[in-house]
């Protein structure tokens, strides 16, 4: 077996959404050759009691973690919050490793996700129109797309890439909106074909209104006219949470029950996949690519601004 790449997760203070993800996770033949990294946020109120207990939970499963070749745990003393935490973790891990595959606790995954994820950086390392490897289909799962497929709009509900692509990271908001500023067809690739307003939401992460270290990927990996990969079905889950600081809505479409050959996937948009993402973005289509009422998916757009 190649080298494998490491697997980076980020926690707070969820010990059940850890042990879920950990439990799924270990069902991957991969795992037990697999580093895992987990960075750990300190609390928001140190005299917290509750929080501090939650936090120190979470540390023990970690620390106790025994089904990987090794488990790395890095604690922050103060709390960086989502996107600091994200960004300096990613970095500091992609850039000894050269990829990192990346998940948040409030995930499940399928037992064919880190063989996905680990032959998709492989078999697109070289491919300069691939900018990362997507894991959460939301929105064209069924016989009637390919096993797999790109879109121009990256994933954040586990994903990977490499370090090339991960320098390339843009983190001042301004910058991006002068290049799109100009370009029309570019700001409504930005947008997801006009299904979702992500503008918006850069705008939101230039006030300080939302701390999203999404957006910013979005935009580098928009800018740099990259595509991401996409399985099918999915090979994630988000679980809904009462204690979810940025979202908490059940993103649950079917999960992959065997493994995806990648080697004649073509690195192209497909009319028929782009179509059921924007149904799906826009929050009028289900996990199928079909039209369906806006009742669960227009919390979406909450969830979007993690």
């Amino acid at each position: 077996m190649s080298k494998l790449a490491p697997i980076l997760i980020f926690v707070f203070k969820r010990p059940f959404h850890i042990s879920n993800l950990l439990n799924s996770l270990a069902q991957c033949e991969e795992a037990k050759f697999s580093e895992l990294i987990i960075y750990s946020d300190g609390p928001k109120n140190p005299s917290d009691s509750i929080e501090n207990e939650a936090i120190q939970r979470v540390r023990n499963i970690c620390t106790t973690e025994s089904r990987f070749k090794s488990v790395t745990l890095v604690k922050a003393e103060k709390n960086l919050g989502l996107a600091n935490s994200i960004i300096n973790g990613v970095t500091n891990v992609i850039e000894e490793y050269g990829s990192v595959i990346v998940l948040e606790d409030d995930l499940i995954v399928s037992p064919f996700f880190l063989k996905y994820m680990n032959d998709a950086l492989v078999e697109f390392k070289d491919d300069e129109r691939v900018g990362q490897i997507g894991a959460c289909n939301f929105f064209a799962n069924g016989k009637k797309y390919p096993e797999a497929f790109f879109i121009p709009i990256p994933d954040c509900l586990g994903w990977a890439t490499w370090k090339e692509n991960w320098k390339m990271f843009i983190s001042d908001p301004e910058v991006i909106f002068k290049q799109l500023k100009n370009d029309k067809r570019l700001s409504d690739r930005f947008n997801g074909y006009g299904s979702y307003d992500f503008s918006g939401l850069l705008k939101s992460k230039t006030l300080n209104k939302v701390d999203s270290w999404a957006i910013l990927w979005h935009s580098t990996c928009v800018l740099n006219n990259w595509l991401a990969l996409y399985p099918n079905p999915s090979m994630t889950n988000h679980i809904e949470s009462a204690e979810a600081t940025h979202a908490n809505v059940n993103i649950m479409p079917p999960l992959a029950s065997s493994p995806i050959d990648l080697k004649n996937i073509k690195v192209e948009e497909v009319k028929s996949v782009i179509n059921a993402m924007k149904l799906g973005y826009s929050g009028e289509g289900d996990y199928f690519g079909k039209p369906k009422d806006k009742n669960i998916w227009s919390r979406l757009k909450r969830f979007l601004k993690n």
